[in-house]
Parts: structure tokens; C-alpha cells; sequence
């Protein structure tokens, strides 16, 4: 199995017309702000089929594949080599990476990230569980415990249901049609 990366700066040295950049974020985070170039393609829309049919490309031409950190572009890739297609190349650090940088930007309206809806989220619930247990009945604290194995779990795992489940809410989803041309920068 392929498991390819590449530096933010080694990629803008590359160029190449035959390669595509494809940001795994939700439309909401890519319109608040992705790389010039990236096209969106969220990771939970991700079929690896229907993106080399909407990208055509050379035999040797590559997908790479970004996200806010590098985490959900990471997954996106093993979609890609499960689905037998190895051209695909992690883009290590993603946007952040990018930014840093300072490479170029579009800039767009302005939202809160799902990983830190996810913790306020979280939070919440806990602070609940706390005052529900102080205020009205000892089983509050359960609810915080539970919450805190939950995150324990998606330590483990990389994964978090909360973030996933927030990341399919309407205000998530942005103005972009299901067309994944249809958001390229």
C-alpha cells in the first residue's frame, strides 16, 4: 500500500499541469479559506472512482490531497489506495502548512473549524454533566465520564463521531452544489 507525502513547499515547486490539488475539508471550511487551485471534494463525498472521472489525468500525474492539518487527507489516501488508485499524495501539514508558508490563499467568509465545533461540543456536554450532577442527580458525572472515554476512544482511533456527525449539519455544507467541479478555485 502507497503512502506517499509531500512538503507543502516541495509541492508549489513541482507545479505541473497534470496533478490536482483536492482540499478534504467541508464546503464551509474550504470557502472560509483553502489553497489557490484546490478544488473540494469533501472526505465523506470522497469516491475515489468519480474524482479520476471528474480529473482525468497522464499516467503520471498525481492527486494531492490536503485537509486543515493533514489528518482527514490522510484517511482520504487510504480510500484512494483501497480503491487500487496509488497516485495519490499526502500534502504534509495541509493548510495550516500552507499558510505558514505563505503561500496563496482565497479567502472567503469566515467559520468556525468542525474540529473546534467538535470541542465546543464536547465541552458543553461535560460542563452539563458536571452541573447535573452537582445540581440535580449524581448520574451527571456519568455523562461526563462518558464523553471523556469518547474522546479517549477518538485519541485512539483518529477518529472523532462528534466532528464527522457535525461535519454533515447544514451550516457545514456551505453554498457549493454536490458537482465537485463546482467549488475548484
Amino acid at each position: 500500500m502507497s503512502s506517499s507525502s509531500i512538503s507543502v513547499q516541495s509541492l508549489v515547486q513541482r507545479g505541473g499541469d497534470r496533478d490536482f490539488l483536492i482540499d478534504v475539508r467541508t464546503p464551509a471550511e474550504f470557502e472560509a479559506c483553502h489553497p489557490e487551485g484546490a478544488v473540494n471534494v469533501p472526505l465523506d463525498r470522497l469516491d475515489p472512482a468519480e474524482v479520476l472521472k471528474q480529473f482525468p489525468m497522464n499516467s503520471d500525474g498525481k492527486l494531492y490531497l490536503t485537509c486543515q492539518s493533514g489528518t482527514r487527507a490522510k484517511m482520504a489516501q487510504e480510500k484512494f489506495n483501497q480503491a487500487g488508485i496509488l497516485n495519490a499524495v499526502l500534502v504534509e501539514g495541509g493548510l495550516n502548512a500552507w499558510r505558514m508558508a505563505g503561500f496563496p490563499v482565497v479567502e472567503g467568509k469566515a467559520t468556525i473549524s468542525v474540529d473546534r465545533q467538535a470541542r465546543i461540543v464536547i465541552g458543553s456536554i461535560v460542563v452539563l454533566g458536571v452541573v447535573i450532577g452537582f445540581a440535580v442527580h449524581p448520574i451527571g458525572f456519568a455523562l461526563s465520564g462518558l464523553v471523556g472515554a469518547g474522546l479517549v476512544y477518538a485519541g485512539v482511533t483518529d477518529t472523532c463521531a462528534i466532528a464527522m456527525l457535525l461535519a454533515r449539519m447544514p451550516w457545514n455544507q456551505g453554498s457549493c452544489s454536490a458537482n465537485i467541479r463546482s467549488c475548484s478555485a
